[in-house]
């Protein structure tokens, strides 16, 4: 499974008790102009909230073999010293104990 298909995976399977947007990073071409997202690389693949409380959630998604880069450890570290919700999830049942706890 691609990452693309976990990431829609578990968008859809948590709809329950979360809230989730998938943002795209990076920069693309438009015609003649390279246009960029904004925001910065490492940046979680899915962001949103928890249902119950309001809580924060962010999720980096990787395959079964997939491994965090070096921008993402950047992200990793600075969401840990927050009061928000952080997990790399590989499955749907990752990411819903993440969500959960």
């Amino acid at each position: 499974m691609k990452e693309i298909d976990i990431q829609n995976t578990i968008r859809n399977g948590v709809s329950d008790i979360a809230v989730m947007f998938r943002i795209n990073v990076g920069s693309f071409k438009v015609g003649d102009r390279i246009v960029s997202t904004g925001v910065p690389k490492g940046f979680p693949d899915l962001f949103g909230f928890r249902k119950s409380d309001g809580k924060a959630v962010f999720l980096e998604i990787k395959t079964p073999k997939g491994k965090l880069r070096a921008e993402q450890k950047v992200f990793k570290e600075a969401l840990a010293r927050q009061n928000v919700l952080y997990g790399v999830a590989r499955s749907l049942e990752e990411a819903r104990k993440i969500i959960l706890e």
